[in-house]
């Protein structure tokens, strides 16, 4: 058996199985061995149909000579020492043409790019190869979170500010998660009997039952003052999927960006489209940790000058939510909270 196919063996057992391990070799270098082996791998998405195709990965240098573009191509699931120079009218990638342009033109200079022969400077050149690297792992990541998120709508990462690459030690999650100490209930304990619960909001409805207003107008829009409580509809309400009263646990409903800000805050979040004020964008999830786990957590997050605590303190201040390692897409929201007016 060769070595590629042992490896593929060995990562059908570990993704059947739900586990993660450390691979022999690199995700590159798996490709690379399965391209050259004629083998096929649908979790590295190479079948029969494309595992001989040429796609380009990203650009890493450029020259100009009479007019005519060329540029120096990584290809996908090749080794760097396979990288090749190919014409301009050869390549039938127009986004990553468009964004090495950019690129280019913000280091040095649009007059530089507009003449009829260059090559570019060595530190140009450097520059584009960390750029193609980095755009590569953040494509990986947003592939990642978006086979990791829990509803149909899309997650884009962008970095067009410095050369940072995904997060290293932030892990996705959907839900919450409990840390030691913590039994999360997950069954509710009562539901109610409506027919229609926007018609019977303030006589049968969950809110009601709880002494409080209804939480939703008939569109889906809060309705509360900041400080109350929502009581949502559950399983054992008789109402169906369509109740108004069901908006948090639909979960994201809009196409949102993670991008790198440009006034050193880091990622932050914005949305893709129009908002319209008292929507429900999504919930902030993270570890549920204890209050005196919190506080120990704390003074460590304090030391490095960022924190993602948010305690669970409406009835009693008992417990906190950490988003730190573990959270959706409001992980990125606390640098971005200001930045941009949503009407």
């Amino acid at each position: 058996m060769s070595r590629a196919l042992r490896v593929i063996e060995q990562q059908k057992v570990v993704v059947s199985a739900g586990l993660c391990v450390p691979c022999l070799v690199s995700h590159d270098h798996l490709i690379q061995l399965c391209r050259q082996q004629g083998l096929t791998c649908l979790v590295l998405g190479i079948t029969r149909y494309n595992r001989q195709e040429f796609e380009v990965e990203y650009l890493c240098d450029f020259y100009r000579l009479r007019g005519k573009e060329f540029y120096y191509v990584k290809w996908k699931g090749w080794p760097e020492s396979e990288n090749t120079w190919v014409a301009k009218r050869n390549l039938h990638c127009s986004k990553l043409l468009r964004i090495f342009h950019n690129d280019l033109i913000r280091i040095i200079g649009k007059e530089f790019m507009q003449s009829p022969t260059c090559t570019l400077p060595s530190a140009a050149t450097n520059f584009m190869l960390c750029r193609g690297k980095q755009l590569d792992d953040l494509a990986r990541w947003e592939e990642e979170i978006n086979k990791l998120k829990n509803h149909q709508h899309r997650i884009v990462v962008e970095n067009n500010v410095d050369l940072e690459g995904p997060p290293k030690a932030f892990h996705y999650i959907n839900d919450y998660q409990a840390a030691e100490g913590v039994t999360l209930v997950e069954e509710p304990i009562i539901g109610c009997s409506c027919e229609d619960c926007y018609a019977e909001r303030e006589s049968n409805c969950c809110a009601n039952i709880a002494f409080m207003p209804f939480a939703y107008s008939k569109t889906r829009h809060v309705r509360l003052k900041p400080g109350q409580p929502i009581y949502e509809c559950n399983t054992l309400c008789h109402c169906g999927s369509n109740c108004p009263n069901r908006v948090v646990q639909k979960g994201i409903v809009y196409d949102l960006c993670v991008f790198r800000t440009d006034n050193g805050r880091g990622w932050g979040v914005r949305t893709l489209h129009r908002i319209l004020k008292n929507s429900f964008v999504m919930e902030y999830v993270g570890e549920i940790i204890t209050s005196d786990e919190a506080e120990r957590r704390g003074v460590f997050y304090d030391c490095l000058g960022t924190t993602y605590l948010f305690d669970l303190d409406f009835f009693k201040d008992e417990y906190t939510v950490d988003a730190t390692y573990y959270g959706n897409i409001s992980h990125f929201v606390n640098h971005s909270v200001g930045l941009l007016p949503l009407g």
